[in-house]
């Protein structure tokens, strides 16, 4: 009966991912052309900067009330509601033509409301089972499961460009919400003292640094997500330049290998050390962005194939290191950090410093490719030497042990 009701518990958390992950697909994968039909090109680049900016603000905040006030689930639930309640307002100012300017402060609110829902979910999951090295992984995979499935639902929609794809991100949002009354609601240990706002803002987190090891793993993945912001906006245009007609279709591949290594991920972690593991993810992104400098389409396929390995053992395996090495009364704050420092600093410094970048190689509308994605993998490279000279980890640990080899 136990093994029954863990199973079934597995399945939940399974699909609140699946949910969760379709209703941002659903949202961000159309959003270019929603923007464009409705003539509000000219909000596109901010549209898409509210994620990173709320990510500064939104997710410790609630990632501090979900670890002192309020059960995880809770707060998820009340984040979905929002989210819905949000995307609405959003698709019917988008329908009915409102000022550009007021339809882009709906954005943020909606990306205020959406962008803690990915650490909280991921905390609410890595708490409820068993053994976190070899149950998260099949369980994150099925959120890149839904984001495929939320692109095939856009296109059987035919919503591309249409306010029916916001609308239906704003159903699935509310489903979500609806399904959170399924999961298993574990309330928070009760503060003691009196609070400041630094504590109720979540920015004592920021204490979690001073832990060398703890900064390395979140500095990595920050800095990684400096060039790992130029693989998606700027692969398709170079795909279609190769002569691939749907670029869309061919970044899928990076998608499926990302789904592969998410399964493999619980064996990794009970042969490997965490630091190889790490590191391994960080060689894939080296090669990844090396693969893509060669200008030759298989080449270029190569190096999409290896983006989902390469993302999966490196950031991955830090939420599953916060979850490990962190106390249990810090761990949805520490989840929220790890996601403001990549979603909001490393993404913000990603798109800026690459868009610059890419500028700096296109000369009279002609890409220097090699040139681009060469120093893209110099900078991933570099990222991992700093990894392997600053990263120290406890030591091995027996093959019997439980947790995680080296933390």
């Amino acid at each position: 009966m136990q093994r029954a009701n863990h199973r079934v518990e597995f399945l939940e958390l399974g699909a609140l991912f699946v949910i969760q992950w379709m209703a941002s697909a659903v949202w961000l994968v159309p959003l270019t052309l929603v923007l464009q039909t409705h003539r509000l090109a000219v909000i596109q680049p901010y549209a898409f900067a509210t994620s990173a900016l709320a990510a500064f603000v939104s997710p410790l905040f609630f990632g501090a009330m979900a670890d002192r006030h309020v059960a995880p689930v809770r707060v998820l639930r009340w984040l979905a509601l929002a989210s819905a309640a949000t995307m609405t307002l959003v698709g019917a100012a988008i329908q009915s033509g409102w000022n550009p300017w007021l339809v882009l402060v709906l954005v943020q609110l909606y990306a205020l409301c959406a962008s803690p829902v990915t650490s909280i979910s991921t905390a609410v999951a890595l708490s409820a089972v068993r053994n976190p090295r070899h149950e998260f992984g099949p369980i994150r995979a099925m959120g890149t499961l839904g984001w495929m499935a939320g692109c095939w639902l856009v296109g059987i929609l035919n919503a591309d460009g249409s306010t029916r794809a916001v609308f239906s991100s704003a159903v699935l949002w509310l489903g979500l919400a609806a399904f959170t009354f399924l999961l298993r609601s574990v309330e928070p240990p009760a503060s003691l003292g009196h609070l400041t706002w630094h504590e109720r803002l979540g920015l004592d987190a920021l204490a979690l640094l001073k832990k060398t090891d703890h900064r390395v793993m979140f500095l990595t993945t920050t800095l990684l997500s400096i060039p790992l912001a130029a693989f998606y906006p700027f692969t398709p245009p170079h795909l279609r330049e190769l002569g691939f007609d749907r670029p869309s279709a061919w970044m899928s591949l990076g998608q499926t290998t990302e789904i592969l290594a998410m399964f493999s991920l619980g064996a990794l972690l009970l042969r490997w050390r965490l630091k190889w593991i790490v590191t391994a993810g960080l060689g894939l992104g080296v090669l990844r962005f090396v693969f893509c400098a060669m200008n030759a389409k298989a080449w270029l396929l190569a190096g999409v194939a290896l983006h989902g390995a390469s993302y999966t053992l490196v950031f991955a395996t830090a939420q599953i290191y916060v979850n490990e090495r962190v106390e249990p009364t810090w761990r949805v704050r520490a989840q929220a950090l790890l996601a403001l420092l990549n979603s909001g600093v490393g993404n913000l410094l990603g798109y800026l410093s690459t868009g610059w970048w890419f500028a700096a190689c296109t000369q009279d509308h002609v890409t220097r490719w090699p040139v681009f994605w060469g120093w893209l993998a110099a900078a991933v490279a570099a990222v991992l030497v700093y990894f392997l000279a600053a990263y120290h980890g406890i030591g091995a640990r027996p093959a019997r042990d439980d947790r995680l080899q080296d933390e």
